[in-house]
């Protein structure tokens, strides 16, 4: 969530704490605000146990453990590829591939989660690869479409009608 966003939902908090403190109900205040009666419930608890204050936003809901240098050496070493970090036979990042990585170089434990959100702020999207594997055999591959894939595709169907019971046959 944005600045601003956080911006904008805090005043939408700060109207019902003071529709609150005029007298009105929260089933009337989640209609005038628009939001849900569930919100205006919580709201108004919160309002009652701590006033005004209480309903003011706190900061993003949850923060980025690494700085802006650490960041930016993640970035490199994850352009070093996977190899460079031991993962030779498989070579893609995983995001607990990501997460042992952070941990051995920063010594901070993310969730996979975390990991996943920590990508993403830092451009990555999950991906198919763009280059075929290594290992792949091409004329593996033209056999299997040639021969291995019609017989497949064009299984014969029975001649009857067939059913899932164990006990109840199809009927005809």
């Amino acid at each position: 969530m944005t600045d601003a966003d956080r911006a904008r939902r805090e005043q939408v908090r700060l109207r019902a704490a003071a529709m609150f403190a005029d007298g009105l109900p929260a089933p009337q205040v989640a209609v005038r605000l628009r939001v849900s009666r569930k919100s205006a419930y919580a709201w108004q608890q919160t309002w009652r146990a701590g006033g005004t204050e209480a309903l003011r936003s706190s900061g993003p809901a949850s923060r980025c453990r690494l700085d802006d240098e650490q960041l930016a050496r993640l970035d490199d070493e994850l352009d070093r590829g996977p190899a460079v970090h031991g993962w030779t036979v498989d070579q893609r990042w995983t995001l607990s591939r990501v997460a042992l990585l952070i941990e051995d170089l920063f010594g901070q434990s993310y969730t996979l989660t975390g990991v996943a959100k920590l990508l993403h702020r830092l451009g990555y999207s999950a991906q198919r690869p763009t280059r075929r594997a290594v290992e792949r055999d091409e004329r593996a591959v033209a056999t299997w479409q040639r021969d291995g894939w019609p017989r497949v595709k064009e299984r014969p169907r029975p001649a009857v009608p067939g059913s899932v019971s164990s006990t109840r046959p199809a009927s005809r």
